[in-house]
């Protein structure tokens, strides 16, 4: 089965037809609306390996956006021993979950 190594977000995932995915906001799509990726890295298919320098020319990833959430709660905590300083700030990451339609070579 063919999968492929593409960027968003300042990250790298590694993706075939059919997974999905948790990626950070896209906050410019609504749910249910289809995305096209074109930072492709590497991308494989049927034993043949094409990786790009730095990327795959015309190569894509289409993808459907599942939903718009936000992940687990995450505490940012600042200490200074003897000094009586604490800081607690929580925060909650904003996410995109993806499925993967096709990969284009």
């Amino acid at each position: 089965m063919a999968y492929a190594v593409f960027k968003t977000g300042g990250k790298q995932y590694r993706v075939q037809k059919g997974d999905f995915i948790v990626v950070e906001r896209l906050s410019t799509l609504e749910e249910g609306a289809e995305t096209k990726f074109d930072e492709v890295l590497m991308v494989e298919n049927e034993g043949s390996v094409r990786v790009g320098t730095p990327l795959v020319e015309g190569a894509s990833i289409s993808a459907k956006v599942v939903s718009q959430c936000r992940g687990k709660h995450g505490v940012a905590f600042k200490f200074k021993r003897r000094k009586g300083f604490h800081k607690k700030k929580g925060f909650r990451r904003a996410l995109t979950k993806l499925e993967i339609v096709d990969i284009n070579a």
